[in-house]
């Protein structure tokens, strides 16, 4: 006799979550339904009701796999998704993002919207697409994410209030925000609680001023002076109160907001991850950073590359270009980062990067290049926190701490690509998306990577050429003397599209590399006064100095490119 394999019958369940109560419907393989749909209260008198539907199922299809999928409105499914996975049969349990269950479900039923149509669109989703399983959430994890959630909002609920203050001084006292730095500050709600108008400020003693706390001298004479002559058109005895109610609810919530940091990072300390607890050893990364980063990643395991980590937090460029102009020219694309990505990560990470720039051998090395390549200090920050998510991504992964050494070992000779070079899923923070060289070349012309230029430097974004061979021709080249000698109208007027572009010191037209002399697009943008190109158009991405652009125009190496300019323009390779 001959055993005959039996395939389980797999079932979709989808269940749209929510605060009361849960809805839920139940699929066969051929899309229709292999039971009633069932509404359960979020009780324990529902997950039985619940849990005998599933054993009636059982017994009428014998072995049956449970596909679940989850619509998890906020924390409504946490004490849910704990019940599912104690269920005795066989259960793949997914929990689905809001808004791509939300498109999905418009997809499949575009006329409906209704906990019915949520739970048809999740039970389907189960069984078409079969997604992998969620993994269950330690529950100190889930801890670290809560408190996370909360500072989140407690951060939110700051800004809130200051601004709220800023618009009550604006009538007030407008003067006070242009002596004082920062409004936040202690010593500054202090003073306003104590004088909660210009006129108090004025009349006070200097002594009494000074006696508060970081309230100097020289600070308390510069803020009677602006008190003094205030334009400040509210007074009274109501505005001072409202003033001093504003606060006081600042001050609580900058209080909070402190208890809850102390908080994170106690949860942080108390994962038993020993991979996780490796992040603070990459400079510029504290653990206050760490434990954000963790909470809102969850698990690196989701991210197969460091471009997917990148993309989930919003650190890379959005193009923004509409309309055109007078002559129906296309306006200019301009870029920003992306405003996707949770707030209270990028604040962290905006703040670990000015810290990196500091300490970290990498991330200074990144933001010296770009700066010294004309790149805004604030664009620059953005490639840094670039930078740091993708050691975050190495050093989770690897679970060692992390090795400056290694590092500069893999970017200077390994075959993969730079963490700041542009990949087919993420685009840096530059100005526009740069493609791979056209030659197997190392480094960008006359640029030496791991030195701090002694003046400035000028190189691509992504450079389109890369460091000369090691040979005696190119010893014998001065790269940046060669660039020195020629500009690049020089270099425009001789290639024939100087004249073609549009504007004064900045200009723009048809770029020289990948259009002809018959294009009217305005893709390529020129500063002549720092001597230095840019293309917008993605699958060109050309950008760099006057030597990369003879060398792009020509297909030329670096070497090949210094002489070639060298012979047309009748430059020296060398200073005497």
């Amino acid at each position: 006799m001959s055993a005959t394999l039996s395939c389980p019958t797999v079932i979709g369940v989808g269940i749209d979550t929510a605060r009361y109560g849960h809805r839920i419907t139940f699929l066969r393989e051929d899309r229709q339904p292999a039971a009633k749909p069932l509404e359960i209260l979020e009780s324990r008198t529902g997950y039985e009701q619940l849990e005998k539907a599933f054993g009636e199922l059982h017994e009428r299809h014998g072995e049956v796999h449970f596909r679940i999928h989850v619509d998890a409105a906020g924390q409504y499914a946490d004490n849910l998704l704990a019940f599912l996975r104690t269920l005795p049969w066989p259960t793949t349990i997914s929990v689905g993002e809001p808004l791509r269950n939300k498109r999905y479900r418009e997809v499949h039923f575009p006329k409906r919207k209704n906990d019915d149509a949520d739970s048809q669109a999740c039970a389907r989703f189960a069984v078409v697409e079969q997604p992998a399983a969620t993994p269950a959430p330690l529950p100190l994890m889930a801890a670290l994410a809560e408190v996370a959630s909360r500072l989140e909002f407690q951060t939110k609920q700051t800004t809130r209030r200051t601004n709220r203050l800023h618009q009550l001084l604006a009538s007030v006292f407008p003067e006070l925000t242009t002596v004082v730095p920062l409004l936040t500050s202690q010593w500054v709600l202090e003073l306003l609680e104590k004088y909660p108008s210009a006129q108090r400020i004025a009349r006070a003693q200097v002594a009494s001023l000074t006696a508060i706390p970081h309230l100097t001298a020289g600070k308390a004479t510069r803020l009677q002076a602006a008190a003094q002559t205030s334009v400040g058109c509210q007074q009274g005895g109501l505005i001072e109160e409202l003033l001093r109610e504003s606060v006081r609810d600042l001050r609580q919530s900058l209080a909070g907001e402190m208890r809850l940091k102390k908080l994170l990072t106690k949860a942080f300390d108390e994962l038993p991850d020993q991979r996780i607890k490796q992040l603070v050893t990459i400079p510029g990364i504290g653990r206050r950073t760490a434990a954000v980063l963790v909470a809102k990643m969850g698990e690196v395991e989701r991210f197969a590359t460091p471009a997917k980590l990148v993309n989930y937090f919003g650190v890379f460029p959005e193009e923004f270009a509409s309309g055109v102009d007078r002559q129906g020219q296309p306006l200019p694309t301009a870029k920003r980062m992306s405003r996707k990505g949770n707030d209270l990560v990028r604040r962290h990470l905006w703040m670990a990067a000015q810290v990196a720039i500091k300490v970290n051998r990498q991330v200074r090395e990144l933001y010296t290049r770009l700066r010294a390549r004309g790149r805004r200090g604030d664009v620059a920050l953005g490639h840094c926190m670039r930078k740091l998510l993708h050691q975050v991504f190495g050093v989770w992964t690897s679970g060692r701490p992390y090795d400056e050494q290694h590092e500069s070992a893999r970017v200077g000779g390994a075959p993969t690509a730079q963490p700041e070079q542009p990949s087919p899923d993420d685009t840096p923070l530059a100005v526009t998306t740069v493609p791979a060289a056209p030659a197997p070349m190392k480094k960008a012309a006359g640029h030496k990577t791991g030195n701090a230029p002694h003046r400035k430097v000028v190189t691509a974004t992504a450079p389109i050429l890369t460091a000369p061979p090691a040979d005696e021709q190119a010893a014998n080249i001065d790269f940046a003397f060669v660039r020195s000698q020629v500009t690049m109208e020089q270099v425009l007027r001789h290639l024939g599209y100087f004249d073609r572009l549009r504007g004064q010191v900045q200009r723009r037209g048809s770029c020289p590399v990948h259009a002809s002399k018959r294009d009217r697009g305005r893709t390529f943008s020129v500063h002549l006064g720092k001597n230095v190109f840019q293309c917008f158009h993605p699958p060109c991405g050309a950008a760099g100095n006057a030597l990369d652009l003879w060398a792009a125009v020509h297909h030329l190496t670096p070497v090949e490119a210094a002489r070639s300019l060298a012979q047309t323009f009748g430059l020296r390779l060398r200073p005497n």
